[in-house]
């Protein structure tokens, strides 16, 4: 079980340096990425969020003019986040792979742990529409709802808490790269916002990077 993001093509991107894109596809946050790997995520993050502040109804400030800045905006203003991705599930033995579809988002990964905990279903997108259900001891990972013959993964309840606990890992590990590539690669001013908006996005704990960041 993997956090991924959903990739995009980083076509003429400049403001830091991203590793190459070939969209469709996804890209596992863990603490192994390459520094150009960790730019790619958070040029993907970032992108999600990048929306003019509606003058009607948006009390955010207005885009600052310096072009790091603008493309930040969003990431560092908005009050709900929103990451294209979610988990990726394979199991090795029969090759199933379950994947985020459209619209899922990688801040909503610990809906799983509500399933595990008996609420009883959460969905992670469309086409696919890929969603976890509990039944007694078992958790079934649906790769497609929507289809009478979808492959399903099946794992007990402690083993997708094992599983959800080496995302939190995952996760952390990233933010901990990021959080030495921000203080490289960004002004001062950005950098400590930048990895506050992050640990908030991808809901994990801030203590959790205490002693994970030089």
């Amino acid at each position: 079980m993997q956090p991924v993001l959903e990739l995009g093509a980083s076509g003429d991107f400049s403001l830091w340096p991203v590793a190459a894109c070939a969209p469709p596809g996804f890209l596992a946050l863990s603490g192994t990425l390459t520094s150009a790997e960790v730019g790619t995520a958070l040029m993907l993050i970032a992108r999600c969020n990048d929306i003019d502040p509606d003058p009607a109804g948006d009390d955010r400030p207005p885009r600052p003019a310096d072009p790091l800045g603008s493309f930040l905006h969003g990431l560092l203003t908005f009050e709900d986040l929103f990451a294209a991705g979610g988990l990726r599930v394979v199991d090795r033995s029969t090759g199933v792979t379950l994947v985020p579809g459209c619209c899922g988002g990688l801040e909503d990964w610990r809906d799983a742990y509500a399933v595990l905990d008996g609420t009883g279903w959460a969905f992670f997108g469309h086409s696919p529409d890929p969603a976890v259900e509990r039944s007694g001891d078992s958790v079934r990972w649906i790769v497609d709802v929507e289809r009478s013959d979808s492959p399903v993964i099946e794992s007990s309840t402690a083993e997708a808490r094992r599983l959800l606990g080496g995302v939190e890992r995952d996760l952390l590990d990233y933010l901990a790269l990021t959080g030495d590539w921000a203080r490289l690669h960004l002004p001062d001013r950005y950098a400590g916002p930048v990895l506050d908006a992050l640990v908030r996005v991808l809901a994990v704990p801030a203590d959790g990077l205490t002693g994970r960041t030089s």
